[in-house]
Formats: structure tokens, C-alpha cells, sequence
């Protein structure tokens, strides 16, 4: 597929990397920590079965997850072992939800490698996914304080369930804005939630503290995913390094399609419900381009932003310290990253 946003290369791919790995100097030490015991956890399973576990965790993305655990580890008090702990589980279960989603995409790419089921086929990659679940839900009930496990079994079930209403959805010329957000925060936003609420939650903080932390996950996860699905349309596959296009493919109303779906005329809408019905390349094609020249793409923008602002005010409300203000930037960095597609 020819991406529609030539603008959208190399050097935004590394601006988003290098502004991520800034934000992340604050927990260095700690999230190396981190990845090497995600690496150890190959060595739980059968050695059969470890090649495939190892695959899955080294392709599973930035760490943001465990980075936000970990920064409001330290915004909320110390960043102590249970905070590392968590974040190896949030980070295991998010695993095992891009090995199935790959599935239900079809992709056959991602961080520039095959994807499992590229790789080794359907049939491996469902119970590759199922592994990394159970296994990531064991390590869970390791924590002393039972409450922990039980809410990060929640989000799980969350992530599961907001899949399946995705997957229910898809063609769905229905589908509304809530709707959409319903979805996205169910299957996405659960596991930031989870993390920052549970990074205040060891620490004790009161219960006020822990409350604001869920909704910061909750809207940075909510606009990470509207970015995501920005990159779906106008980013370009070869330095996102990932199988793009798959959400108009598969049918999957995102933001920006369902923004140009509402501001359409009658005339216009059945036009651009056909392309999505019928989903061929130069449907998808038609609209992306749609999506950007009718401001469907800069709705999405505002919304993501307007969620990233909500979620830096909510970071204000915890003591002035290094891993507040990193919340901040984190928050920064992705309004950039969203940005971007508003440039067009």
C-alpha cells in the first residue's frame, strides 16, 4: 500500500524513539532490571517451548507499561521491587496481546521481524499467546497483597473483552465516537491504568493519589491508542516497522475515519461507507486521504492532546519531584508524536 503522509519517514520514527528513550533516563537502571527478567521468564517453560516465549517478549515494544509503573513508583514515594515485579506481568500479559492481535490482523510485521504467526503459524502463536497470559497471572499471585493481583486480573479480562467487542464491531457503519472509546480503553488503556494505579498502590499512597494515577493511565493509554491508530493511516511501514493499513483492511472503525463518517453529507457517507464495506487497497487508500483532507485526522489529533493535557494536570496533583516531571514529558512527547499528523 502507498502511504498517504510522505512527511511521516525515518525522522519521525527516530524522533518518537529518541524522545521515548529521553523520557525514560529517569528508570534506566531499573528498567534494564526490568528486561532482564522478562528474558528470565523463558526459562520457566519447558525448553520447547522457551525459544517461542523469548521471541514474543523481544518484539513486545517500548516498555512503555513498565515505564509508567516504575515513574509513578518513584513520583508516589521509592521504586521498590514490587514495582519492578509489576512491571515484568503488565509487560508479560501485553506480550501475549500483540501475539494475538497479529493473529486477528493478519500482520506479518512487527518492530521490522516476523510476527509469530508469521513465523510459525496460527495454530503456535494462539497457544504462544496463551502461555504468556497464564503465565504473566501466576507471577501476579506472587504479590502479598492479594488486591494487587486481583486488579491486574481485571485489566486483563478488560483488555480480552475489549477485543472482542472490537472484533464484533468491525463493518460496523454504526459504531459511535462513545462506542469507539468504550472499545479503545478496554483494550488498550486497561494496562496503563493498571500500571499507574498499582505503582501508587505499593507505595500506599491514599486512596486519592491512587484514584488520579488510574485516570492518568487511563486517558495517556486512551491517547496512545489514538495515535496508534493515526499510524495506521498516514504512518509509513517501513520505519514504523510494523504491518500498517490492517484497521481499514479488517474493518476497524478508528477515530479519524469515524470524525470524516460524521462530518460527511449523505451523499458522501454512502460513498465512503462502500469503500469501507468493500476494504480493497485502493479503498484503504481512498480513505486515508479522505481521513487527512477532511479533518478527520485533526479531530483525532485534538482529542488525543485534549486527553494528554488532562492526564499532565492530573500528574501536577503528586509532589513537585524528577518522576513527576517525567510523567510530564512522557506526556509531552507523545502530544508531539500525535502532532505530527496534524502537519499535513
Amino acid at each position: 500500500m502507498v502511504r498517504v503522509v510522505k512527511s511521516f519517514t525515518k525522522a519521525g520514527q527516530q524522533a518518537q524513539d529518541n524522545r521515548i528513550k529521553q523520557s525514560f533516563e529517569l528508570i534506566n537502571t531499573q528498567l534494564y532490571s526490568v528486561e532482564e527478567r522478562i528474558r528470565s521468564q523463558a526459562r520457566e517453560f519447558d525448553p520447547a517451548v522457551d525459544g517461542y516465549i523469548s521471541y514474543a517478549c523481544e518484539s513486545s515494544g517500548k516498555r512503555l507499561r513498565p515505564a509508567l509503573a516504575l515513574l509513578v513508583g518513584g513520583a508516589t514515594g521509592n521504586i521498590c521491587p514490587g514495582h519492578l515485579d509489576l512491571a515484568v506481568v503488565l509487560e508479560l500479559i501485553h506480550a501475549a496481546t500483540l501475539v494475538h492481535d497479529d493473529i486477528i490482523d493478519g500482520a506479518d510485521k512487527r518492530r521490522g521481524q516476523p510476527t509469530a504467526n508469521a513465523k510459525w503459524g496460527n495454530t503456535i502463536s494462539v497457544l504462544l499467546g496463551d502461555c504468556l497470559f497464564a503465565h504473566a497471572l501466576k507471577l501476579s499471585t506472587n504479590f502479598s497483597n492479594g488486591e494487587i493481583s486481583r486488579r491486574i486480573a481485571s485489566a486483563a479480562s478488560d483488555v480480552c473483552s475489549g477485543e472482542i467487542i472490537q472484533t464484533q464491531r468491525r463493518f460496523d457503519l454504526k459504531l459511535a465516537i462513545g462506542d469507539y472509546y468504550k472499545i479503545i480503553e478496554m483494550k488498550t488503556a486497561a494496562l496503563f491504568a493498571a500500571a499507574a494505579e498499582l505503582g501508587a498502590f505499593i507505595n500506599e499512597a491514599p486512596p486519592e493519589v491512587i484514584a488520579a494515577m488510574k485516570s492518568f493511565g487511563m486517558k495517556f493509554g486512551t491517547a496512545y491508542q489514538i495515535y496508534d491508530d493515526c499510524l495506521d493511516i498516514a504512518g509509513d511501514e517501513k520505519n514504523a516497522g510494523k504491518t500498517l493499513g490492517s484497521d481499514l483492511r479488517k474493518g476497524k472503525l478508528t477515530l479519524p475515519i469515524l470524525h470524516i463518517l460524521n462530518a460527511s453529507t449523505e451523499a458522501q457517507r454512502q460513498g465512503l461507507s462502500a469503500a469501507i464495506l468493500r476494504g480493497s487497497g485502493g479503498d484503504v487508500e481512498t480513505l486515508a486521504v479522505a481521513a487527512l483532507r477532511q479533518g478527520g485526522m485533526a479531530a483525532a489529533v485534538a482529542a488525543g492532546r485534549k486527553l494528554l493535557g488532562e492526564a499532565m494536570n492530573l500528574a501536577c496533583e503528586l509532589p513537585a519531584t524528577k518522576y513527576r516531571e517525567g510523567l510530564r514529558d512522557l506526556c509531552a512527547s507523545l502530544g508531539d508524536l500525535i502532532g505530527r499528523f496534524a502537519m499535513e
